[in-house]
């Protein structure tokens, strides 16, 4: 029997954040594998995401896209995970899921890039410059166990991610802030879950194109 919640991914890609997302979460769900430049650009995958990209997710019929809002979402659908603060609490959570996934992400997707708005166009864009949104995010992390509030909520599993990425391919500074962050955050069983699905997944496709795992 299929499952309400469909899982749109490729293993690299922003679907690994939703899939340790859906790790924590722990209910069914199906995944759907889709290639870069083949199925994910076919006519029944942008009937889902018109932008042929992914992550998405399905969820009783309702198509839900973007990363930070696929986390938002899932822990809205399934409040018994626990993965949300209380409505009333949500300033800090709402405030650091959509400022890295904004601004964050904006910066190091340029640095990345080779991209550095000049002193004059900073103001074009929702980041000003790499330093600033790096030096905001260190300072919200700073003497803080989590990122927004007293326990582990999505919110710090999409910062956490995104920091953790960002660390793994040299685009943010280790400062012992970041490090720490990181670790602590991935140190959970849904994380390795998620790791683990994701790496054997890759492990297979370069075998299947005879490059080494």
């Amino acid at each position: 029997m299929a499952a309400d919640l469909v899982f749109y991914t490729n293993p690299m890609s922003r679907g690994q954040t939703v899939r340790w997302m859906l790790e924590e979460v722990g209910e069914p769900y199906d995944t759907e594998i889709l290639d870069y430049g083949g199925s994910m650009k076919s006519e029944a995958y942008l009937a889902i995401n018109p932008m042929g990209k992914v992550p998405a997710i399905t969820h009783k019929g309702k198509v839900v896209t973007e990363v930070a809002a696929i986390c938002c979402y899932l822990a809205d659908a399934f409040p018994q995970a626990g993965l949300a603060p209380d409505p009333a609490d949500r300033a800090d959570y709402y405030r650091w899921i959509f400022f890295t996934s904004g601004p964050v992400e904006a910066a190091f997707s340029n640095k990345a890039a080779g991209f550095v708005p000049t002193p004059e166009r900073q103001r074009m864009f929702g980041y000003g410059n790499y330093d600033l949104a790096i030096n905001t995010l260190e300072k919200a992390l700073a003497g803080k166990t989590y990122i927004a509030g007293d326990r582990f909520t999505a919110a710090d599993l999409f910062v956490g991610a995104n920091v953790n990425f960002m660390l793994q391919f040299d685009l943010l500074e280790p400062r012992p802030v970041f490090t720490d962050y990181a670790a602590r955050m991935t140190d959970r069983d849904a994380y390795r879950r998620a790791r683990d699905i994701d790496g054997k997944l890759i492990a297979e496709a370069q075998a299947r194109q005879g490059e080494p795992a």
